[in-house]
């Protein structure tokens, strides 16, 4: 079972704040990302394409780390260690087109369309808020 964010802090996964995503590469070291996120409990929802480095890196070590800012106070924050627990590109055209209403207010994405989307659920495995 995995760790709950606070209901204090749930308020930043409704927000447009860009999160930053860190997964691990193949020597061990840290890479970070700029990522749109969502929750749906009991996970940390994020959308890739197939073949980038993080897509890579999260098939490869499923632990992760997340932090989401609010934008208007960037001393408030959930922080979030986890582990990809599923990948599926079943309906990730569907998650990326919901993320990209909520932070673009465009209700399809614009990307590519020819792409691979990749949804990715994250389980929190330990969770920090600050704020």
């Amino acid at each position: 079972m995995g760790k709950m964010i606070p209901a204090s802090h749930m308020d930043l996964f409704e927000k447009r704040a860009v999160a930053s995503l860190a997964t691990l590469m193949p020597s061990g070291c840290p890479q970070v990302t700029p990522v749109w996120v969502m929750y749906t409990e009991p996970y940390v929802i994020v959308n890739s394409a197939v073949g980038r480095v993080k897509d890579r890196n999260m098939r490869r070590d499923a632990r992760v780390a997340i932090e989401v800012r609010d934008p208007g106070n960037p001393y408030r924050y959930v922080t979030v260690q986890g582990l990809v627990v599923e990948i599926t590109e079943e309906g990730a055209r569907d998650v990326i087109n919901a993320l990209s209403d909520k932070y673009l207010g465009q209700p399809v994405y614009g990307g590519p369309p020819d792409e691979t989307r990749v949804t990715y659920k994250i389980l929190p495995q330990r969770v920090h808020v600050s704020g």
